[in-house]
């Protein structure tokens, strides 16, 4: 009777870790897909390569999980067993298991008014960084969102052409420091390719009489008129708000 080799834990242990550890990465991007996290981390012209690439970790780590599953049936020595890794086995297929199983388990953090203080929201007006190719001349004013009304800013900067237009825009509520308190700014971050490139845009918000006073991070649709007020020694477009009202974070809380 052939004798029987004890097999080391390691040589056990490994092949699998490594197995999970790919298709976990995979189930946590189609996870994030599926759930709308994606949203906070890439812009969504991306999401078909995320996908993709999720689909095939799934499936190379399950025919992994086949494979060492057939060959533990068939063999019982440790030569044997190292002879079906696909991928050097170690501890760096632990760690990436644990941070795939960590980013199952946290919700990325949306941009909100600290990051968009710590970036300057004084300049956001006459920030070069909104993509002018983006601005559309045709669109009723009423329609425009914040980002459109910074592009157009962009292409046209006098604030006076745009006095008595109508807006109805949405975004998160900003509280600088060098404008007055009957003001707000309201904001949104735009994503070019992923969250490490976002940047914010938005509009000041001259508040109408009496109007309560909203906490930063609140999202607000605001209607009103298009005026100039000087702010932090600057003219600047202005919203003048006839009608405030609270509404929940959006699915996806930037704009493109």
């Amino acid at each position: 009777m052939a004798r029987k080799t004890k097999i080391p834990l390691q040589n056990i242990l490994f092949p699998w870790i490594d197995a999970l550890a790919v298709t976990s990465w995979g189930i946590l991007m189609l996870q994030y897909w599926l759930s709308g996290k994606l949203y906070l981390l890439i812009h969504p012209n991306f999401f078909g390569l995320v996908v993709g690439c999720g689909i095939c970790l799934v499936i190379i780590g399950l025919l992994k999980m086949r494979e060492i599953w057939q060959q533990r049936r068939r063999v019982n020595t440790s030569s044997n067993l190292q002879h079906i890794n696909l991928f050097p086995p170690g501890w760096g297929s632990a760690l990436l298991l644990t941070v795939a199983i960590l980013g199952l388990m946290i919700t990325p953090r949306v941009f909100a008014s600290d990051t968009a203080m710590q970036l300057g929201v004084s300049d956001l007006l006459s920030s070069g960084r909104v993509q002018p190719q983006s601005f559309r001349p045709s669109i009723r004013p009423e329609d425009r969102s914040l980002v459109d009304w910074a592009r157009t800013i962009n292409v046209y900067p006098e604030p006076d052409s745009y006095t008595g237009q109508d807006a109805k825009v949405q975004g998160f509520v900003i509280h600088p420091p060098d404008i007055g308190e009957e003001y707000i700014f309201l904001a949104r971050f735009v994503l070019t390719c992923c969250a490490a490139d976002a940047y914010p845009v938005g509009l000041p918000v001259k508040l109408p009489e009496n109007q309560k006073r909203y906490s930063p991070d609140t999202w607000l649709e605001v209607e009103g008129k298009m005026i100039t007020e000087t702010l932090a020694g600057k003219r600047n477009l202005t919203i003048a708000a006839t009608s405030i009202k609270e509404i929940p974070q959006p699915r996806n809380p930037y704009s493109y």
